[in-house]
């Protein structure tokens, strides 16, 4: 792995503005990171103002389109500079065969243009930056725009090229049925609420906040049945923003401290690799995986706020009859630090862009669908090796995980003490299998890999490719296998 720069020439690689280079150095912090934590949090000021001030019922929906498209602009050069041209080429180039590609073809041609775009710009920067350099680059954001983009492109396809018959419900529901202007696709792709750190969402939901029929959608969605009014209350989102905006501190704070207290270089000391035993290092392993967390969890969670601000993610009503603001939530912390499977853990991870790959791979490819979602998401995220050792050891442990359930679990649903026993057990297999299957994606390079690796026996391989091979893939004794349809595939399967 190469060495990392000395700080004072590591606050200033960036090719956004520095206005704020004194706040850099008087913090500590790198001045990318400080340009897109300003710009989050000019953005949720501006939400705030948007939601208040430019309401659908007094603002034209162009108007709300054009001030959100205009201020993502903005963010996107103050943060990135002349990089920002990557941003607004693709779309450009992705708009052109919107409007130009037939409704049976579009979704191919976007997909293969704007990954392959995305693709050559991560090729890019393996020669323009270092590994370890974990700084924002211009490609997070062209990651999200690409999502925007395939999604659109496919709900197109769907809307008006594909048959209703070979549709799943979800897939009607968000089907577009007629192609966007140039300036309800600009909004969607570069509004300032998503287009520094995302999330994707669908482009009905996005034009119907535009035009102030979101809420009404969403608790029509729901049955929502007034007993005292014939009118739709308006739920306000200020409760869901201070929620968040409180876990977003709580994991500033962990980033700056935990983070900061077990970087990742832990894992390729010569301590950990030849001195230290096994148990030890499984141990250090989850706490360095657990450390580099926060950062996601502040980045997502500050987004969703964000958008939540705006009035847009409300996502209807829950089982108490409160009303809910987590439509572009990014994870689910609490599900996801208590898991007992894989899949859950994978549920409520990225969830935005799990959506994503269910949308335009898992659900659209008729063979090896797993396989093939894990593949497009290594892609998706970049060309460093590391990324292909996650995903590939995620396949592995995917179907490994899916046999000892299938297996298993129903010989301890006969107690509660049973049951007790089997959550512990498989929280604590689960964390520490999550830890060793992502620690590539965040060492990126090989040979730091292989060291890890190396040092922990590829154990978790091993034992994924025994249960693979000895352990039958049978559905649990007291299920009943259905043919594999779509819509049944679409519902049981996830990646």
């Amino acid at each position: 792995m190469a060495a990392e720069p000395p700080p004072s020439s590591f606050s200033y690689r960036t090719t956004g503005s520095t206005c704020l280079h004194p706040l850099s150095q008087l913090l500590g912090i790198p001045l990318d990171q400080v340009n897109f934590v300003a710009c989050q949090l000019f953005a949720l000021c501006a939400a705030f103002w948007f939601r208040i001030y430019l309401t659908p019922c007094k603002t034209s929906s162009k108007v709300r389109h054009a001030f959100a498209t205009l201020l993502g602009i903005y963010f996107s050069i103050f943060c990135f500079g002349w990089y920002s041209i990557h941003l607004f080429v693709l779309v450009l180039m992705c708009y052109g065969i919107m409007v130009t590609a037939s409704v049976s073809n579009v979704h191919r041609f976007s997909f293969f243009v704007a990954m392959g775009y995305l693709t050559i710009c991560h090729i890019s920067r393996i020669y323009i930056f270092h590994y370890g350099i974990l700084t924002t680059d211009f490609s997070g954001p062209l990651m999200i725009v690409t999502q925007k983009i395939t999604t659109l492109a496919f709900q197109v396809h769907d809307g008006s090229g594909g048959r209703a018959e070979d549709l799943s419900a979800e897939q009607r529901r968000l089907a577009v049925k007629v192609k966007p202007t140039f300036l309800e696709y600009l909004s969607y792709l570069l509004n300032f609420m998503s287009v520094i750190a995302g999330p994707c969402n669908n482009f009905n939901d996005y034009v119907a906040f535009i035009e102030g029929r979101h809420v009404h959608m969403k608790l029509l969605e729901v049955n929502w049945k007034q007993s005292t009014s014939c009118s739709f209350p308006e739920p306000s989102p200020t409760g869901a923003v201070i929620r968040k905006l409180c876990i977003t501190l709580v994991s500033l704070l962990l980033f700056l401290t935990l983070t900061k207290t077990f970087p990742v270089t832990c894992l390729i000391d010569d301590w950990f690799v030849h001195e230290a035993n096994f148990l030890t290092r499984l141990f250090y392993l989850y706490v360095v995986t657990q450390a580099s967390k926060p950062k996601y969890y502040f980045a997502w969670t500050l987004a969703d706020a964000v958008n939540n601000a705006a009035g847009f993610g409300f996502s209807g009503v829950d089982k108490n009859g409160d009303f809910c603001w987590d439509l572009l939530s990014n994870l689910n912390i609490r599900k996801i630090e208590t898991a007992t499977s894989f899949k859950m853990y994978l549920a409520n991870w990225n969830i935005q862009t799990a959506a994503w790959l269910k949308c335009v791979c898992y659900e659209r490819v008729p063979w090896y669908p797993t396989v093939l979602t894990f593949v497009l998401s290594a892609l998706w995220h970049g060309v460093y090796p590391g990324y292909y050792f996650t995903f590939l050891t995620g396949v592995l442990v995917t179907s490994a995980a899916r046999a000892v359930r299938n297996n298993c679990r129903h010989y301890f649903l006969s107690s509660r003490a049973a049951k007790g026993i089997y959550d512990v057990v498989t929280w604590t297999v689960t964390q520490l299998a999550v830890s060793y299957t992502v620690a590539p994606f965040i060492l990126l390079a090989v040979e730091p890999t292989i060291s890890l690796y190396r040092s922990m026996y590829f154990y978790l391989h091993i034992i994924s490719l025994l249960i693979i091979l000895f352990l039958p893939a049978k559905p649990q004794a007291h299920t009943q296998r259905q043919p594999q349809t779509l819509n049944s595939r679409n519902k049981e399967k996830t990646y």
